[in-house]
């Protein structure tokens, strides 16, 4: 826990501080953001307010990280570095879209195509590697099965087909992240409870852990890493946070696409690595509600041949047009954030506890039947001389 805590600290104080220093050298350098003419008409204020702050966030996840596991003399994970790999690589893919931004002093920067191959190619990478590095019990970072509050067993998919359905929620959660980041402090409030609910999810599966209780029970967790994730998780809450102090209304800074890109990418990351794929829609609902206003906007408008469901989209802007002033959107909407994460956490704590339908842990790993061999991906199967039951009915807990 001390780790865990000292990583959000850490993280908090890097974007307090760092975020500072950015602003200074982003002005210095006329780094500043780009209004589009065809947005809310108050947004032109905002034009050249400094942006890219998403680097900020970055770096201070990567120093809380490390720091607290210098500091506790702990070794880092294979899902904690993954997860960091995907929040850094979205990072890099936002940076160039911001770059293109302000190099050519225009609204828009990559165009479509560039920016779904820049997140197709790291989501790819990130998805390959999820599925190696497994630990002393088989299990690998991701799974292959779909997931609500643990895998399900009946949506196992193929590998090939695994890895395009990571591939898609990368996209869907960075485009999602993207579409929030519209009002000051909005995205990154709104993420700080998202990360801060995914700690309190992965401490919970680290003291219900399938592979490290002597007692294990039905509604154990098979997670890899579940304490690491935790670390991980408030790192970026932490971040989120700390930079918030410096994005609030009036913002002095933006987090730009570095950051939100950034931030979809630990949305996805986490989902996947706890086995809540499909609890994510919850815990994130405003991020997903923000991105169908999006869909059905374009859908109507399609389908009507002109019409518009709402004033603007993303939701946010069609509330700005209703005349509501930014701080009392972004404080609603921050309100809903809420009641989406309480929500997502109290089906999570209902299963974890009580349970609920067709929803059980399994004492066993994944894949595992009494009087069986392991399933091909269990590592003793390939190498012997590693110390693995031959057979899953011979299986215990450490």
């Amino acid at each position: 826990m001390r780790s865990i805590l000292l990583a959000g600290g850490l993280a908090l104080i890097g974007t307090l501080l760092g975020t500072r220093f950015a602003i200074r050298v982003l002005v210095k350098n006329g780094y500043g953001q780009f209004i589009r003419d065809d947005g809310p008409t108050a947004h032109h204020t905002k034009r050249g307010t400094p942006t890219m702050g998403g680097i900020v966030i970055i770096v201070a996840v990567i120093f809380g990280y490390t720091l607290a596991h210098l500091i506790t003399w702990t070794l880092p994970t294979a899902s904690g570095l993954l997860v960091i790999y995907l929040v850094t690589g979205l990072g890099l893919v936002g940076f160039a879209d911001d770059w293109t931004k302000i190099s050519k002093a225009r609204s828009l920067g990559l165009n479509s195509r560039a920016k779904l191959a820049g997140q197709g190619l790291v989501g790819i990478s990130f998805a390959i590697l999820s599925f190696q590095f497994p630990d002393e019990q088989g299990i690998t970072p991701a799974s292959q099965a779909i997931s609500f509050l643990r895998d399900i067993n009946w949506l196992q998919l193929p590998i090939w087909l695994a890895v395009i359905w990571i591939v898609l929620l990368i996209a869907s959660w960075s485009n999602a992240a993207n579409l929030t980041d519209g009002l000051d402090g909005l995205a990154a409030g709104a993420a700080a409870m998202v990360f801060a609910a995914y700690a309190v999810v992965n401490i919970w599966q680290n003291n219900q852990s399938c592979s490290t209780s002597s007692t294990a029970g039905p509604q154990c967790y098979w997670v890899r890493d579940p304490r690491d994730l935790a670390l991980v998780s408030l790192a970026l809450a932490g971040a989120c946070f700390g930079f918030l102090w410096w994005n609030a209304s009036p913002a002095k800074i933006f987090m730009g696409d570095t950051g939100s890109l950034a931030i979809g990418g630990g949305f996805a990351a986490l989902s996947i690595f706890t086995r809540t794929e499909l609890l994510m829609p919850i815990i994130a609902g405003l991020f997903l509600i923000i991105t169908l206003s999006v869909v059905l906007q374009v859908g109507w408008f399609k389908l009507t041949k002109g019409k518009r469901l709402f004033k603007m989209a993303p939701l946010q802007h069609h509330f700005e047009l209703l005349g509501w002033a930014e701080i009392t959107i972004v404080l609603r909407f921050w309100i809903i954030c809420g009641l989406c994460v309480a929500l997502g956490l109290g089906v999570f704590y209902a299963e974890g506890t009580v349970g609920l339908p067709g929803s059980t842990g399994s004492p066993t790993p994944p894949g595992c039947r009494p009087g069986q061999r392991p399933p091909w991906w269990w590592p003793g199967w390939r190498r012997p001389a590693m110390r693995r039951p031959t057979d899953c009915s011979n299986w215990v807990p450490r």
